[in-house]
């Protein structure tokens, strides 16, 4: 079904492999129904890798494993072995489960999905974070039927982040200008209208950490939420070492990456043409 809809909201409203919460999908029942109820309580649930010591708690190596967790169905496992308690519960900061901004973004879309709303995650960059820096970032889009338009959500930013990072605007409807897509950020730096070297994470940033960031938005755009530090061969190659074909794909796959839905046959169409070559060929 998904392999053949030509319609992007019937696409986006049912799970894919990485978003399906399995056996565990009953006790998103619980949650509320509003979209500040259900954020409030995912982040009473789960802790941001990155953002622990400034909470008061250190995390040792066993519980920063928790970030390599994949699935939702895995994620909502660690919730419930951690503290077998309704969703609705806030956990104390020992008893949360550890994630990044990818799992953040992920377990909204995959609430909203099990509820019949159309949902994506979005991989690229926040503008946010560091002052004249793009910090590697994901966000969550969901399909708002009443304004016909795509809505874009920071579900990781909680009060403390909220005052921490002197955000003005409001995380559960962002401008689109403060997220720079993978495939935005792939076109602009291309294009030589800004600095490659302004994208990335920690010492990590340059054209080819803005290509992975594509890769991992279109594979997004398709359903497929890999971990931020997941490898592919064209996520690792250098754009140097990139012939003339890989260099024109990633090109492509930009163009085609808007989200628009004017777009959406072209993106599906490029991902059942080259998946074998983005998902085998070229994995690690």
């Amino acid at each position: 079904m998904d392999t053949l809809t030509l319609n992007p909201h019937d696409f986006y409203t049912h799970h894919g492999q990485v978003s399906d919460p399995g056996e565990h999908a009953h006790h998103f029942d619980a949650l509320p129904d509003d979209l500040p109820g259900i954020i409030a309580a995912f982040q009473g649930i789960m802790l941001h890798l990155h953002w622990a010591t400034r909470y008061g708690i250190i995390l040792n190596r066993v519980r920063e494993e928790e970030a390599n967790l994949r699935t939702v169905r895995d994620r909502l496992a660690k919730v419930f072995e951690l503290q077998d308690a309704p969703l609705t519960e806030p956990r104390p900061l020992s008893k949360k489960t550890v994630g990044t901004c990818r799992d953040f973004t992920l377990l909204l879309t995959s609430i909203l999905r099990q509820r019949g709303i159309p949902a994506r995650a979005r991989a690229g960059f926040g503008t946010y974070f560091s002052p004249g820096h793009f910090e590697d970032h994901w966000v969550c889009e969901y399909w708002h039927a009443d304004e016909s338009r795509w809505v874009m959500v920071d579900p990781q930013l909680d009060a403390l982040q909220c005052e921490a990072l002197s955000i003005d605007f409001d995380p559960l409807n962002m401008p689109h200008t403060i997220f720079i897509t993978g495939s935005q950020a792939w076109q602009r730096c291309r294009a030589k209208r800004v600095d490659p070297n302004r994208f990335g994470i920690f010492n990590m940033r340059g054209l080819d950490f803005v290509k992975g960031d594509l890769i991992r938005d279109f594979l997004a755009l398709n359903k497929i939420e890999i971990l931020p530090w997941d490898n592919f061969k064209l996520i690792a190659k250098s754009f140097r070492d990139m012939n003339t074909e890989e260099k024109d794909l990633m090109d492509r796959l930009a163009r085609i990456s808007s989200g628009e839905d004017q777009d959406f046959v072209l993106l599906r169409a490029a991902f059942v043409t080259n998946q074998g070559r983005i998902l085998h060929e070229y994995f690690l």
